[in-house]
């Protein structure tokens, strides 16, 4: 798989503290044509991720974005803390699927070769319930910078998963889809899980 000309874009999570800030994103947002859809999500982060980013939040918007830097001029400056891009500079794969229900966001610790990414895609093209997946990047946007630097920024890859069973049913599934391409010689470990609320756009 080469990289693309066009890129496929991102996913945006940032911070929704219901206050008045958070009501003008989602309403910008709402109407911005770099934001093809948006969610409110719930996100769970592993214990592996937590001392790199102490500030969480329980609640997110999740906006599918077409251009990065624009995205990143968006939420530059925002309080109620930190807020992640991941701009996807490959895609695996997409495919047709009913609606996109919880998305698991995870980084490669030891590099994303064009055999690694090959590997990862023949286990995630197996499953049935993820619609489309990806390989890119993830920054940090925040008014406070994080005690350690994130040493795998460079190495995430992100799932979409479309089911109507329970979130904690989805996240077993993406966890056995991780354990086997762990068998596969490569360490792919959880950063955070998306579970989606309410579609918002």
């Amino acid at each position: 798989m080469s990289k693309t000309e066009a890129s496929p874009g991102g996913y945006a999570c940032t911070p929704y503290t219901h206050d008045h800030a958070s009501i003008e994103l989602k309403e910008e947002w709402s109407s911005s044509r770099n934001v093809g859809e948006m969610y409110f999500v719930t996100a769970t982060f592993s214990s592996k991720s937590k001392p790199y980013f102490e500030q969480q939040a329980s609640h997110y918007l999740l906006a599918r974005f077409k251009n990065g830097p624009k995205m990143i001029k968006a939420v530059e400056g925002r309080g109620g803390g930190p807020s992640y891009l991941f701009s996807m500079d490959e895609e695996i794969f997409e495919r047709e699927s009913p609606g996109m229900s919880y998305v698991s966001m995870y980084y490669l610790e030891y590099g994303d070769s064009e055999e690694d990414i090959r590997e990862v895609a023949s286990v995630v093209a197996r499953k049935e319930k993820i619609g489309r997946a990806g390989i890119g990047r993830m920054d940090v946007c925040s008014r406070i910078p994080p005690k350690f630097a994130f040493p795998y920024s460079g190495n995430i890859v992100v799932l979409e998963v479309s089911s109507e069973k329970s979130h904690q049913s989805v996240n077993k599934y993406c966890e056995k889809t991780r354990r086997e391409v762990i068998r596969k010689g490569i360490t792919m470990t959880n950063l955070v899980s998306l579970s989606i609320l309410e579609r918002l756009k």
